[in-house]
């Protein structure tokens, strides 16, 4: 008798534990739709933190942007005032050379600021192509005062 007792009581414990441990489809469901809101919020906050870092980026290019044209803009009025003194034989190309010079700085200065944020990847090939365009200003700047010297 204590042999079924004991083997009844064994068998209710078990059957007892595997009821409790057992969810039903409607609770699986229920926690499997949080771990998804959980995940979806995860993202929107991942994707908040990204947007943020792309305009802190983006205001920070354009800030380092305007020196450079800043320091374009002196470079051309220390030039013309240069060429003003010295009356160089080829004023008319100089000017005309420094007129375009004016011109890509102006138009860098607009394409700048125009920008419009539309995500990394597009800011990443924008900045390049910005950066590539300012350093070939910078260059042909420098070569315009290195021809006159000579």
């Amino acid at each position: 008798m204590k042999k079924s007792i004991f083997t009844l009581a064994i068998a209710t414990l078990m059957v007892g534990t595997m009821l409790t441990n057992c969810q039903s489809s409607a609770r699986k469901v229920e926690n499997a739709e949080d771990k998804v809101e959980d995940a979806n919020d995860k993202v929107a906050e991942a994707n908040q933190e990204l947007n943020e870092e792309i305009r802190d980026s983006i205001l920070q290019f354009k800030k380092e942007s305007e020196e450079k044209f800043i320091a374009h803009e002196k470079s051309i009025a220390q030039f013309k005032a240069r060429i003003a003194k010295e009356k160089i034989e080829n004023k008319a190309e100089y000017d005309k050379k420094l007129a375009e010079l004016e011109q890509k700085n102006t138009d860098l200065k607009k394409k700048l600021d125009e920008y419009k944020e539309e995500g990394k990847e597009k800011w990443k090939i924008f900045r390049t192509e910005f950066n590539k365009d300012m350093e070939d200003l910078g260059k042909s700047f420098k070569n315009l005062t290195v021809k006159s010297v000579k």
